[in-house]
């Protein structure tokens, strides 16, 4: 028995995630970005982490074709970031307002983000309506913040102690 996709996303937005915006960048596709919440870490040795791309994103034909990504993690006072790059607007439009640089990878690094992961691609599985993307970390870089967090469908802050 399968769930239904409704009963599927109501299930997967009680769970609260980091947000981060995919970047890529290619000679033939250019500046290419998207708001995720589908990352994790998966191993230390060799430093690995997963994003999981949408088939029919185009973020996504570039990270598969030039073979390189960084995930920047947003910081709680960055909802107009992710804002900017999950919707509708154009590849241009979503790195209009935003200061950043080539990483070591080529990659767009977005600035001031909490932390920026540059990766090469190790390995890409097609698992349903996503591409599965496993990067080998080349590069980090972390800064002071709290994360910008997604629940219910709503951004999220850390609760104070």
């Amino acid at each position: 028995m399968s769930v239904n996709e409704d009963d599927f996303k109501n299930a997967l937005k009680l769970w609260a995630s980091g947000v981060t915006v995919i970047t890529s960048k290619t000679e033939k596709q250019g500046l290419k970005g998207m708001t995720a919440t589908s990352f994790a870490s998966v191993s230390v040795d060799p430093p690995q982490i997963l994003v999981c791309i949408n088939k029919s994103a185009d973020t996504g034909d570039s990270v598969l074709e030039g073979k390189t990504f960084a995930v920047n993690i947003l910081k709680s006072d960055q909802q107009e970031v992710s804002n900017q790059f999950a919707g509708g607007a154009s590849q241009e439009e979503r790195f209009a307002n935003v200061v950043w640089h080539e990483g070591e990878t080529g990659s767009p690094v977005i600035d001031d983000t909490l932390v920026s992961i540059e990766c090469t691609v190790v390995q890409q599985v097609l698992a349903g309506t996503h591409w599965v993307v496993i990067g080998e970390v080349q590069a980090s870089e972390c800064r002071s913040g709290e994360p910008l967090l997604y629940y219910n469908s709503g951004y999220r802050g850390l609760a104070s102690d």
